[in-house]
């Protein structure tokens, strides 16, 4: 059985944000503007995105 992934696109910059937020973003594989990842559908990959989630698109692939 195939696992779900979410398709995750950076659409707002990082700059004058937290610094944890700054590290979310590392940590999802985006750290530039208009960056593309496709990542597994977990709960700790859902709480990463809830908390840039001003930052970032996502859509269910």
């Amino acid at each position: 059985m195939a696992k779900k992934t979410l398709t995750v696109t950076q659409t707002g910059s990082p700059i004058r944000r937290e610094k944890s937020q700054r590290a979310t973003l590392v940590g999802l594989g985006l750290n530039k503007m208009g960056r593309t990842r496709e990542l597994e559908d977990t709960p700790s990959v859902r709480g990463m995105i809830r908390k840039v989630r001003h930052m970032v698109r996502v859509e269910e692939a």
